[in-house]
C-alpha cells in the first residue's frame, strides 16, 4: 500500500475531528459565545450543509491543479477556518468559520479519495480507500473524545488550537509523503466531468450511499438520549459505549475494505440487510441493555463502514475523478442531514425509539436500490 494513502488518512482524521468537535463541547461554547445550546447545534448543521453544497464548487476550482498542490491549498483554507474558530469573538464569526472548514473538508475528501484511486491498482482500490477512511473511523473513536477532553480541561478554544496543530502535522506529512502527480482528470474538460452525472447507474449508486448513511445517522445522532433515557445507562457509561462503537467501525471498515473490490454489490446488500436487522433489533429491545448494546455495536460494524464499497461502486459507475468523489461525499453528507433531521422530527412525534425505526426504513429503501443491479450481475 503506498505511504501516501496513510498520509491521507491523517488529513481526513484532522477534518473529521474538526467536524465533531462542536458536538462534544456544546455547553462550553454556548457560554463562551453567549448564545443558547440550540444555536450551537446550528453550527453542526451549517458545517454539514457547507460540506454538501460548497465542497463540489471548491473542487471544481482546484481541478486543474496537481492533487498534492490541491490538497495543500485545501489545508490552507481549512487551517484559516479553524484558526478563525479558535479566535472567534462572536457567534457570527464562529458560523463563518464552520462554513469555511466544512467546504474545505468536503473538497479534501473528494481530492483525497481520487488520489487514492490514482496511486493504486484497480484491484486494490477498495482496500486503499478503506485505509484512508480509517481517518474517518479514528476521528469517531479518538478525535471526538480527545477534543472533548481538551475542551473540558483547558476551554473550548484549546480544542480548536489542538485541531490546528493536528492539521499542520497532516499538511507537513502530505508535503513530504504524497508524490507529485498530474491532475486527476478523466481526459476531458469540465463539461465531460459534469456529463457523467447523467448516467442512471451513477445516480442509483449515489442514492444508495445517501440511504446507507441516513439509516446509520438516524440512530447514531440519538444514541446518547436513547441509551440514557430508554435503555437506562448512566451518562458516565455512554462515552465508553461510544468508544466501543467507534472501535466496531474500525473493524468493519477494515473487513469491508478487503472485500469491496471483488464483491462490491454483495457487500453493500449484506451490509444493508444486517443494518436493517440491527436497527430493528435495537428498536424492539431498546429497554434491554445487553441486546440493545449488541445491536448498537452491530450498527457500527455495518453502517458507515460501507464507505469503501460505496466509493468503489460510484467510481465504477462514474469515474475516479475528484468531482465525482466530492459529489459522492455530498450525497453522503446529505444522508447525515436527512438521518439526523428526520430523526428529530420522528422523536417529537413518536418518542426516542422512532429514529431507530426510521433508520430501518431507510436501510430497507437502500436494499431496494441495490437489489436490481445485484440480481442482474448474478444472472
Amino acid at each position: 500500500m503506498p505511504r501516501a494513502v496513510y498520509v491521507l488518512a491523517l488529513g481526513i482524521f484532522a477534518m473529521v475531528t474538526s467536524e465533531f468537535v462542536v458536538a462534544g463541547l456544546m455547553p462550553q461554547m454556548a457560554d463562551g459565545l453567549d448564545v443558547t445550546v440550540p444555536q450551537i447545534g446550528y453550527l453542526i448543521t451549517a458545517f454539514a450543509v457547507a460540506m454538501a453544497a460548497g465542497g463540489p464548487f471548491l473542487t471544481v476550482a482546484l481541478m486543474k491543479l496537481p492533487p498534492r498542490t490541491a490538497l495543500m491549498a485545501l489545508f490552507a483554507v481549512f487551517l484559516t477556518g479553524n484558526v478563525l474558530a479558535a479566535t472567534a469573538t462572536g457567534y457570527g464569526v464562529m458560523l463563518a468559520a464552520r462554513i469555511i472548514t466544512g467546504i474545505a473538508s468536503q473538497a479534501f475528501f473528494g481530492v483525497g479519495i481520487s488520489l487514492c484511486a490514482q496511486l493504486t491498482r484497480p484491484e486494490v482500490r477498495g482496500r486503499a480507500i478503506a485505509v484512508a477512511m480509517n481517518g474517518l473511523m479514528l476521528g469517531t473513536l479518538l478525535g471526538l473524545p480527545l477534543s472533548t477532553l481538551v475542551g473540558e480541561r483547558w476551554g473550548w478554544r484549546a480544542a480548536f488550537w489542538t485541531i490546528t496543530v493536528i492539521t499542520l502535522v497532516a499538511a507537513a506529512a502530505t508535503l513530504l509523503g504524497v508524490p507529485r502527480t498530474d491532475p486527476a482528470g478523466t481526459g476531458g474538460g469540465f463539461r465531460d466531468e459534469v456529463r457523467v452525472f447523467r448516467r442512471p447507474k451513477l445516480l442509483l449508486a449515489l442514492s444508495t450511499s445517501t440511504l446507507i448513511i441516513g439509516a446509520t445517522f438516524s440512530a447514531f445522532s440519538y444514541f446518547n438520549p436513547i441509551l440514557t433515557e430508554v435503555t437506562g445507562f448512566s451518562t458516565g457509561t455512554v462515552p465508553a459505549l461510544l468508544i466501543a462503537y467507534g472501535a466496531a467501525t474500525v473493524v468493519g471498515n477494515t473487513v469491508v475494505g478487503r472485500l469491496a473490490d471483488r464483491y462490491t454489490l454483495p457487500v453493500l446488500a449484506t451490509g444493508l440487510l444486517l443494518n436493517l436487522v440491527f436497527l430493528t433489533g435495537f428498536a424492539l429491545f431498546t429497554d434491554v441493555p445487553v441486546p440493545a448494546v449488541a445491536c448498537m455495536l452491530g450498527i457500527g460494524l455495518v453502517g458507515v463502514t460501507m464507505n469503501p464499497a460505496m466509493v468503489t461502486r460510484v467510481q465504477r459507475a462514474g469515474n475516479a475523478g475528484p468531482l465525482v468523489n466530492t459529489v459522492h461525499s455530498s450525497f453522503i453528507t446529505l444522508g447525515v442531514i436527512l438521518g439526523s433531521s428526520l430523526g428529530a422530527v420522528a422523536i417529537d412525534g413518536w418518542g426516542l425509539r422512532a429514529p431507530l425505526w426510521l433508520g430501518a426504513a431507510m436501510a430497507l429503501a437502500g436494499l431496494a436500490t441495490v437489489a436490481p443491479p445485484l440480481i442482474r450481475a448474478t444472472r
